[in-house]
């Protein structure tokens, strides 16, 4: 006779099951490598500082390499997801498969240990997403890189803003590729320039190459590496390391996601979630001095926000506030600061970045003394405004230059000074800018006073491009409007150049450029509005030469 089959209870592990490292408590004021030292003694990942804030190992010993050994440990908190000791494991496991380092493990309120085992990641497919939203080229680029990185024995996968915004389901905002390499980048990207005719251009310091492209693109190669900062605001020194450890040097976790190429599937990598990030709209950096490590992210940052419209998650606005608090930065070189300012300025969306930067107080990076006030955060949001109207004129000012006079304007004259010089202004820039300043006033007089828009224009081009578009920017109503009266180039360029006004009779030299300018001023005037009135405007000029002579 057969026996009824036994059943057996269902066994779920919860997360006390899952413990694998202790929870030590210990002062919130005790500093970073007094905190390291106690961490190696108790063999803890994980700190406890009372209530929600929980220190990662890995954090204090960054802080003690940066040289910041007493600060309390308490400022390097960072939010981990904590969950009651009865939870299931497959809660735990879904905090950690979403990019948490560990997970608190409670007991009423207590916390009882860590959990740190990241699960195996779900293989996500991306090839649908690529194939929607990135460009014929850019695939069969992809698809080149992937199958030259075999050929010479390495894994390559492109990261950066194409996997961001191919997740986002958006077309991706830059032209260029970032690939990296598990093996010798530089290998791979001499074999990509030889098989598609580009130029092959090495920086061994970094373990990068660029291949430029014959119509115009470029494909960065980097060699999958770690990063090791000596000082805060230092460039780094950089060791070749495996994707996942590259993936973790980098500065938001919505760009530390990586696409697997020479893999049919197209496999994604997000170990630090950046994915749930991107639906949530937010920034969030990966440790909490990874902007005291590189102070440029700040700009990086915002630059980011504005276009992307994101937000700066709370912990990573707080970890900004405390790399300010922490500044100067005197290893960090006006270079890289303009350099950051100069890729904002070349966004659409500069003057909502820039005026963010403002007023989150960024600017005593520059000077110490630097104090943001509204009328600089207004003028910070106009700029690419003036900018636009410059370019329409064909006369834009230097767009650094620009920025620079609006930091400066409304500081004591030492802060001023003092932020001219931390963008590396020196020479003929920074006494163009100087020249605006001093000047501002006049020219505001002078353009009162113009009666006719060529009267405008001679004045504009006099003062040269960055004084007028400090008009524009700083002018009243009644300036901007006498400015619009001077109109874009296209309205007041001729249709006649100079080689047809020398056809036509005008000698070459100082009386072909009196004529051009004549006739533009005479079509801002409206005294001509099309050829046929250039040619009688002309015609008038040489036969008035020809009674004077």
């Amino acid at each position: 006779m057969a026996r009824r089959a036994q059943i057996y209870p269902q066994v779920m592990a919860t997360a006390a099951d899952l413990i694998d490292g202790p929870v030590v408590t210990a002062p919130a004021t005790l500093g970073a490598a007094d905190a390291m030292r106690l961490a190696r003694r108790r063999e803890a990942d994980v700190l406890g500082a009372g209530g929600d804030r929980f220190i990662l190992r890995a954090d204090v010993a960054r802080a003690h390499a940066l040289g910041l050994a007493e600060l309390p440990m308490a400022r390097l908190a960072r939010p981990l997801p904590m969950v009651n000791a009865r939870e299931s494991e497959i809660v735990v496991r879904r905090h950690l498969a979403a990019g948490a380092p560990a997970v608190v493990v409670l007991r009423g309120r207590s916390a009882i240990g860590v959990v740190r085992r990241t699960p195996p990641p779900v293989a996500i497919s991306m090839r649908a997403r690529i194939e929607r939203w990135v460009d014929a080229e850019s695939r069969g680029l992809l698809d080149a890189v992937g199958r030259l990185a075999t050929e010479q024995g390495a894994r390559a996968y492109v990261v950066g803003g194409v996997v961001r915004d191919a997740w986002l389901g958006r077309e991706p905002g830059g032209h260029d590729l970032d690939v990296v390499v598990e093996g010798d980048a530089r290998l791979v990207a001499r074999a990509l320039a030889a098989a598609l005719g580009g130029t092959l251009v090495e920086h061994e310091r970094f373990l990068t190459a660029s291949v430029e492209l014959p119509a115009g693109r470029r494909i960065d190669v980097v060699t999958a590496r770690s990063e090791r900062y000596e000082e805060p605001g230092a460039l780094p020194h950089v060791m070749p390391a495996s994707i996942a450890e590259d993936l973790r040097r980098r500065d938001f976790t919505v760009n530390a996601m990586a696409i697997a190429l020479g893999d049919e599937a197209m496999t994604l990598l997000d170990p630090l979630g950046g994915a749930a990030d991107a639906a949530a709209q937010r920034l969030r950096i990966l440790h909490p001095l990874s902007f005291v490590e590189d102070p440029t992210r700040i700009f990086r940052a915002a630059r980011y926000a504005a276009r992307l419209g994101f937000v700066l998650d709370p912990w990573t606005a707080k970890c900004r506030a405390l790399a300010l608090e922490l500044g100067p930065y005197t290893v960090l070189s006006p270079a890289r600061i303009a350099a950051e300012l100069d890729r904002i300025l070349a966004e659409r969306t500069a003057g909502a970045a820039l005026a963010a930067l403002a007023r989150a107080g960024v600017f005593t990076l520059l000077a110490a003394k630097y104090r943001s006030t509204r009328i600089a955060a207004g003028r910070l949001e106009a700029l690419p405004a003036a900018l636009e109207w410059g370019r329409a004129r064909r006369a834009a000012p230097p767009r650094l230059e620009l920025v620079a006079a609006v930091l400066a304007a409304d500081q004591p004259q030492a802060v001023g000074d003092a932020t001219l010089r931390a963008l590396g202004l020196s020479g003929a820039p920074l006494e163009r800018v100087r020249q605006v300043f001093a000047n501002a006033g006049t020219l505001r007089e002078q353009l009162a006073s113009t009666r006719r828009p060529s009267e405008t224009a001679r004045l504009l081009r006099a003062a040269g491009p960055l004084a007028a578009a400090w008009l524009h920017l700083t002018g009243d109503d009644a300036t901007r409007r006498r400015l619009a009266r001077v109109g874009a180039d296209e309205t007041a360029r001729p249709s006649l150049g100079g080689e047809a006004l020398v056809t036509l009779g005008v000698p070459r030299g100082p009386e072909l450029a009196v004529v051009l300018n004549g006739l533009r001023d005479a079509r801002l005037d409206g005294d001509v509005g099309d050829r046929a009135g250039e040619l009688d405007y002309v015609q008038r000029w040489l036969a008035t030469r020809t009674k004077e002579g």
